[in-house]
């Protein structure tokens, strides 16, 4: 997860820097369905100078082999999703959970304590002005409820299939089961405080992402 302060002409008086840091970071609650361009946004906020934290990623790394959530996972769904050196197989995971809502919720309930946790501390360890965090399930896990904003990327169906396609190897029929286990789009939308439409260009995404960047009330952000 890297992170990086923002540069200190970006502090706002009313947030003066503590120690090298703000008195308090501004969060960002970052989410949006599967592949609906979560992590482009994600990057573009850091390239401004926000600290960035992948929560789905931090979600994978306390699954390893002897970090918080390993023993719970293997514990429900056992040795068939092991690989032959006992980490987890993501792969064999993935099948079980998109094919089965009840396994797919059994999986959260092991691993969103530990993630949460480790979020938290990574939070608290920056020293960041402005903190994003992307977690596909910030509003499901009940995260939200830290988060000064929630920002939500959406785009149409179509190009989160092509998406999943093009990155994942999936085909579309795979593709579609891993978009419609998830709750519909308009569901986070109705919760956004920021939404992020990626289903146009770059440059278009990249345009949205600076403008909302420029309201943040806790620094006078600076363009690139």
């Amino acid at each position: 997860m890297a992170e990086a302060p923002l540069p200190e002409q970006a502090f706002s008086p009313s947030r003066a820097p503590v120690e090298g840091g703000c008195q308090r970071a501004y969060r960002i609650g970052l989410t949006g369905n599967i592949a609906t361009g979560k992590s482009n946004v994600g990057q573009l906020l850091h390239a401004l100078g926000a600290a960035y934290i992948d929560a789905d990623r931090v979600a994978h790394e306390v699954m390893v082999p002897g970090q918080a959530a390993y023993q719970a996972v293997v514990a429900h769904f056992g040795a068939r999703i092991l690989a032959p050196d006992g980490a987890i197989d993501r792969r064999a995971l993935g099948a079980i959970v998109f094919s089965d809502p009840e396994e797919l919720r059994e999986l959260e309930r092991c691993v969103h304590p530990a993630a949460i946790a480790e979020v938290e501390r990574r939070i608290q360890a920056s020293t960041a002005c402005v903190v994003v965090v992307e977690a596909i399930k910030l509003l499901e896990s009940g995260m939200a409820e830290t988060y000064d904003a929630i920002w939500v990327t959406t785009c149409p169906e179509a190009e989160q299939v092509r998406r999943l396609q093009e990155s994942r190897g999936l085909d579309r029929v795979e593709a579609l089961r891993r978009i419609h286990a998830q709750p519909p789009q308009a569901e986070k939308l109705a919760r956004a405080d920021v939404i992020i439409d990626t289903g146009g260009t770059k440059a278009e995404t990249r345009a949205q992402v600076h403008a909302a960047w420029a309201r943040i009330p806790c620094h006078a952000a600076r363009q690139p």
